[in-house]
């Protein structure tokens, strides 16, 4: 049913425009706060865009003549930017100035150079993000006696955390009650904690939104707003209702959810026009009898209360759907709960260094704060007996992270072992992650076999235990598990779902609350369960990517559904317009809908054959089946194709690959990979410690892409390692993630003197997901050239060392054929790895501590140097200890929770063994041909 807020809205549009337009009927009675207007005026982001802009202007048969000459001369720069002109903001009867930060100090200078314009503006939007702007806004806005519609909002803009910037508005000044033709007011998402007291003098406000205040009462005369068809207070601290609250006798619809409600006054039962009733997520532990007075009630929404009953006479009122969820029906009343045991302990808090990789855990419980800002939190019984457990964070691989479409990993697989334990309670694993704008964020699970989504809490992590020392403290991706595996924290894009029944469903995207899937009754016959995701799309990339200055679009959509089958009914679907296109300024034939096919990777128009029509803001079409769906905006013809590379491009990283050397020692080299915008920040941080290239320039990568590292013109890789293969450094590249190794090069035997040589980039395995004909370019090693950045060796001097201020260490060779050997290139390729944990392996190798003293004391301005000494001087005292020294090596690093090292170890010896018996056998076949001879 539709209100008569919104339709009175709606013909004051009309009267503004001239002549009606077709509008999509209202999917429900309800809409959110934010789209009530937004769906009857122009979007935020059709206003922002220059091209809507000026082709509205010159549109608008009846805008006079003397602003057009005056927006010439009137500069609006300070505060707004450069590039924007008066048409930009003004037209006839409307003024936009939420669309630039800090917009609403340009209202006074408009109103200063053409007052009787502005005097006859009808459709005023501000931002309240800005106190001074705001205040002289305000002082003009009570001259303004034509106004219908007036905005001040806050949450407009973001700030650069990607916050949104809150609405500063307090007060608003007695001179507002000069404006008796309001009928529309939006003060949502601002600091108002009382109701202005110059509202109750509005006559004819008809739509009042105050979203997202402190409010905490309603002042007592409340009744004087006696047009009032739709009232809005979510989101406030109200605890009750004025008793004048049953004067609203226009009143259709009345949200008053999220708030601290504990009861409703009996004289609500006097609002006998009104339809629909939100109470969701208050404290109400009863409805008053006189609601059964509501007979023109059709929805009544008190989910998530403390409501035990809902009274007989309110389930008798015809027509009504009421909304119960989350409410303790039926049961007895809760007793009051029992003051807490003084004897009753904490739980204990568990700190964990880099080197601790296990830790025990007892019947009492504990709270554990991993390296890197995790937390593990065991609650108190939630195991038998004490039992000591692992962690450990690995090296994202195919085997451990599974991306779906359009997913970002923001973490590395944090392992926790035993994997087949069971606890008797959930336990709380957090994991930090960086914040992505406009994504959802979760934790994945991996069980060995398959990956899963967990349900995800989002929070910070505690003050005294922040990732940064004197930073905040890290934003956490939280869930709850009976059983340990591998879980890590991906992002993508919202996921909205609702399960589908044959009376038909409204699914509303919590992302973009204009993007709305209507589904009729009949429209299935089983259950099913539709999901629903939003991706945004950034329109001047698009641009950019095809070309095309006047090209926009809308966000895509990706709609799937279980079972998988056709509907019995078309599905009506409404998305925004793109950007900078309105009902009135649209072109038609360049408007195309396009179908995508995931598993093909493929697009197809579809416009014609489909039925689609635009209002101001909104497409609306109709399908009977599940896809991707985007609709465009452009002049080109070849659509399908267009779209189908501009897809494909916007799923790639623009990155840039780094080649640095340690000044205090070139052989030691750092490779990474990062997105353009990371660069340079990361370049000015390790400038102190290294040198090296400019970063090349740059390339494409997608998510999960593999990619190799070569070393070539004279130099190698000096050691074995496990991820180079053919003598390329293999790596998989996450957005989010370093992407970086740390390696020691050697010059190749051929090789005197110094060496100028080269790090070139290739590609390497692509995801499964690429289409066929893109997989086809990136397939092998050389056929795909990403950069070459220069790397220089210097000369070595007599005594087969670089010619550097500091020691070098001399060559040897540790270890025996029973056990292994590891060479002067392993132990270096190791040190980099050990870090902090020096001295505890240092202990388990049987160091001394007098020794280690000396050390840190000799190199306590560099860590590197201080590991390396450590390392061989165990490594030297070696030679007199027997065979078995790679075995020692091993079983020091697991001590010392360095199981990854001790893996590692074993790894390069495996490898050596595998090479010389390889070398064993060639020269066996060589003799014995020799002999044959």
């Amino acid at each position: 049913m539709d209100l008569l807020a919104p339709e009175l809205w709606r013909g004051l549009l009309y009267q503004d425009q001239g002549k009606p337009e077709r509008e999509p009927e209202r999917d429900a009675p309800s809409e959110s706060p934010s789209s009530l207007m937004d769906t009857y005026g122009p979007s935020i982001s059709s206003l922002s865009s220059s091209s809507y802009l000026s082709t509205h202007y010159h549109h608008s048969a009846n805008f006079s003549s003397s602003s057009s000459s005056s927006s010439s001369v009137l500069c609006l720069t300070p505060p707004l930017p450069p590039t924007v002109e008066l048409p930009a903001v003004l037209t006839e009867t409307r003024l936009t100035l939420d669309v630039y930060q800090g917009g609403a100090a340009a209202l006074p200078l408009i109103w200063g150079s053409l007052p009787g314009q502005v005097r006859g503006v009808q459709y005023l939007r501000l931002g309240s993000e800005e106190k001074t702007g705001l205040d002289g806004a305000l002082d003009v806005v009570s001259h303004l006696t034509e106004l219908r519609s007036l905005a001040i909002r806050g949450h407009c803009f973001y700030d650069s955390q990607g916050d949104p910037l809150p609405g500063l508005l307090t007060s608003l000044p007695s001179s507002f009650s000069s404006l008796c033709h309001l009928v529309h007011l939006d003060l949502s998402f601002n600091q108002l904690s009382s109701l202005p007291s110059c509202l109750l003098s509005l006559p004819v406000l008809s739509s009042l939104l105050l979203c997202h205040n402190h409010l905490t009462a309603l002042p007592p005369d409340t009744g004087q707003l006696s047009s009032l068809t739709y009232l809005s207070l979510f989101g406030n601290e109200l605890v009750s209702l004025p008793p004048s609250i049953g004067k609203l006798k226009a009143l259709q619809t009345l949200d008053i959810s999220h708030n601290l409600l504990q009861h409703l006054p009996d004289e609500i039962g006097s609002l006998e026009d009104l339809v629909k009733l939100e109470l969701s997520h208050n404290k109400l532990k009863q409805l008053p009898e006189s609601m059964s007075a509501l007979l023109s009630l059709r929805e009544l929404v008190i989910y998530s209360n403390d409501l035990r009953l809902i009274p007989h006479c309110v389930n008798k009122l015809p027509l009504l759907k009421i909304d119960v969820r989350d409410n303790p029906l039926g049961r007895p009343p809760t007793p009051p709960p029992l003051p807490p045991a003084p004897d009753k302990a904490e739980i204990p808090e568990l700190h964990l260094g880099f080197n601790q990789h296990s830790f025990c855990v007892s019947s009492a419980g504990c709270h554990v704060f991993l390296p890197g800002g995790a937390e593990l939190l065991f609650p108190p019984e939630c195991l038998v007996t004490t039992r000591r457990l692992k962690w450990l964070e690995n090296r994202p691989g195919k085997k451990l992270v599974q991306l779906e479409e359009h997913d970002i990993l923001l973490s590395h697989p944090l392992e926790l072992r035993p994997h087949g334990i069971t606890f008797l309670k959930p336990v709380e694993v957090c994991l930090p992650y960086h914040r992505t704008k406009r994504r959802e964020v979760a934790v994945q699970r991996f069980d060995g076999q398959s990956w899963s989504i967990l349900p995800t809490i989002l929070r910070r992590g505690s003050e005294s235990h922040s990732s940064h020392p004197g930073g905040r403290p890290a934003r956490l991706a939280c869930c709850t598990v009976g059983q340990f595996s591998w879980f890590m924290v991906v992002s993508r894009p919202v996921k909205d779902s609702c399960s589908l029944t044959q009376a038909g469903a409204l699914l509303v995207s919590s992302s973009d609350p204009g993007i709305k899937l209507q589904f009729p009754p009949d429209s299935t016959v089983q259950t099913r369960t539709i999901t629903l995701q939003v991706l945004q799309v950034s329109v001047s990339e698009v641009q950019a990517l095809c070309g095309d200055p006047q090209a926009s679009v809308s966000p895509l959509l990706c709609l799937t559904q279980t079972p998988s089958i056709q509907f019995l009914q078309p599905i009506k679907v409404q998305v925004p317009l793109p950007s900078g296109v309105t009902g009135h300024t649209v072109d038609t034939s360049c408007l195309y809908l396009l179908h995508g096919d995931p598993t093909a990777q493929t697009w197809t128009d579809i416009t014609s054959q489909v039925s689609l029509y635009v209002t101001h803001v909104y497409a609306v079409f109709y399908i009977t089946h599940f896809s991707w769906y985007w609709l465009w905006y452009t002049t080109r013809r070849c659509v399908s194709g267009v779209v189908r590379k501009v897809y494909q491009r916007l799923k790639q990283f623009k990155v840039q690959f780094l080649v640095l050397q340690r000044k205090t020692d070139p052989s030691q080299v750092m490779l990474q990979c990062l997105p353009s915008n990371k660069v340079d920040t990361r370049v000015q941080s390790l400038s102190e410690q290294y040198d090296g290239p400019q970063p090349s320039d740059l390339c494409d990568l997608l998510e999960g892409e593999q990619f190799f590292a070569g070393f070539e013109k004279g130099l190698d890789i000096s050691t074995e390692r496990p991820d180079c293969l053919e003598g390329r450094l293999c790596f998989v590249f996450y957005s989010s993630l370093k992407n970086l190794k740390e390696v020691y090069i050697c010059a190749a035997q051929s090789q005197k003197g110094p060496v100028r040589g080269q790090v070139s980039f290739y590609r390497g395995e692509v995801p499964d997901n690429l289409p066929e004909e893109v997989a086809r370019k990136r397939k092998g090693q050389d056929s795909q050239w990403l950069a070459t950045l220069p790397l220089r060796l210097p000369a070595l001097n007599s005594e087969n060392n670089f010619i550097m201020e500091e020691p070098q260490y001399p060559p040897l060779n540790l270890g025996d054929p029973e056990s292994g050997y590891l060479t002067e290139a392993n132990l270096l390729s190791i040190s980099l790895q050990i870090g902090q944990d020096w001295r505890v392996i240092g202990i388990n190798l049987g160091l001394s501590y007098q020794e280690l003293d000396r050390i840190q004391y000799k190199f306590r301005d560099n860590l590197g140097a201080l590991v390396l000494d450590m390392l061989f001087l165990w490594a030297r005292g070696q030679r007199t200890e027997g065979p078995g020294a790679v075995s020692r090596l091993v079983e020091a690093m697991i001590e010392s929770g360095r199981r990854d090292l001790a893996e590692e170890i074993e790894d390069i010896v495996s490898i050596g063994k595998r090479k010389y018996s390889e070398s064993l056998r060639r020269v066996g076949l060589e003799a014995e041909n020799s002999t044959l001879g």
